[in-house]
């Protein structure tokens, strides 16, 4: 496994065209309410990591190890020591999401090895230790950082590129760096995500309505093809596909002829009928305990069932199906982003036929490249 350092910062010059309040923010201000770092040692079974997950809500943790022992995801050395001795009591060594456990439980091979009939023993699946699933999926294998003392507009340029977070340490011995480092220290450390940082652009929309009154089509945002399952795919067959492509979800689109077309296989959306959305988070809410019957159905039966009773037992609504149009704004896009807790919105025509699709990465990419201009 490598990390790599991401190339250098912009030259360009962006006092006289970023917003104050973009210029003078720091990433350590961005986390500094967030709560203390979600994380499960490597001792920890997944059955123990999936309650941590549903229990904090969040999509994924990182792993803690003993220091000494474990090579970092990509060869970091991210550690945690003690603020007053400086000794390093622990060595973060990856993160996993919720689709690698979920990968493991539906098979260890991404190509159709492994299916229901190896589900036997859910218990047992789910027994074994939580670092022997790091890596399943690509985001496991990248476990990066970001300095306190970087700019938002620095964040904005590593979280672009794809990365979906990043530890941030506090009291860091590494203070006079900035950007993305491969060896840090902190006695803290707190977690900051795509999601943390379009929140606090659209409380700046005000500074920043040049780019979000403007429309998906205008800024080329839409990203094309997308690929999905029909509404005839099996759950466990839609989880494989989701690892083989390293999506973290996709759409449900309506099967152009259920007898003849591969349900096992990921397909191109362009032009179908989206009916929903089927994620891993959404699989995070269903207990251990009926994952296992819910494996063989269909990826509709599973979102008009247990998502609804999930959504009642918590008080809340079902998650509904998130869209928009090439015609919507940047702004409105945002909005439903953050509202519904999504990763990524579909756009679709007016008919509801899929169109491509605009996610976290592509607003905070167009919102930066909109301040360099």
């Amino acid at each position: 496994m490598q990390t790599s350092i991401l190339g250098p910062k912009s030259d360009h010059t962006q006092a006289t065209i970023e917003p104050q309040r973009l210029k003078d923010k720091k990433v350590k201000e961005l986390v500094a309410e967030n709560r203390r770092l979600v994380e499960v040692p490597y001792t920890a079974t997944l059955a123990h990591t999936l309650n941590a997950l549903v229990a904090n809500q969040v999509v994924a943790v990182p792993v803690a190890a003993p220091p000494g022992h474990w090579i970092g995801a990509g060869g970091s050395m991210i550690l945690e020591s003690d603020k007053h001795t400086g000794v390093v009591r622990k060595h973060y060594i990856g993160m996993v999401t919720m689709l690698d456990i979920l990968s493991h439980i539906a098979g260890d091979k991404p190509d159709g090895g492994g299916g229901v009939e190896e589900l036997d023993n859910m218990e047992q699946r789910m027994s074994v230790p939580v670092s022997s699933v790091i890596g399943h999926c690509l985001e496991s294998l990248s476990l990066w950082t970001l300095n306190p003392t970087t700019s938002i507009l620095d964040c904005m340029e590593v979280f672009s590129k794809g990365i979906h977070r990043a530890l941030v340490p506090l009291d860091s011995n590494m203070e006079n760096l900035a950007g993305v480092e491969l060896v840090e220290s902190a006695s803290t450390y707190r977690m900051l995500t795509q999601m943390d940082l379009i929140k606090f652009l659209k409380g700046l929309e005000p500074e920043l309505k040049h780019v979000f009154n403007r429309t998906v089509h205008d800024l080329s945002v839409l990203v094309e093809p997308v690929f999905g399952v029909t509404n005839h795919t099996k759950v466990i067959d839609a989880i494989k596909s989701m690892r083989a492509g390293a999506l973290n979800a996709v759409p449900i689109v309506e099967s152009t002829n259920p007898a003849t077309e591969d349900h096992t296989q990921l397909v191109n959306g362009k032009g179908r009928k989206v009916i929903g959305t089927f994620s891993a988070t959404d699989l995070r809410g269903c207990p251990v305990s009926q994952l296992q019957s819910f494996l063989p159905g269909s990826v509709m039966d599973f979102t008009k069932g247990l998502l609804s009773v999930s959504a009642n037992m918590a008080g809340s609504s079902p998650r509904e199906l998130v869209t928009c149009y090439c015609e919507s704004r940047l702004g409105e896009v945002a909005n439903k982003l953050v509202a519904n807790r999504v990763h990524r919105v579909w756009v679709v025509d007016r008919n509801g036929l899929l169109e491509g699709l605009v996610s976290l990465t592509d607003i905070i990419r167009v919102i930066r490249s909109s301040l360099l201009e």
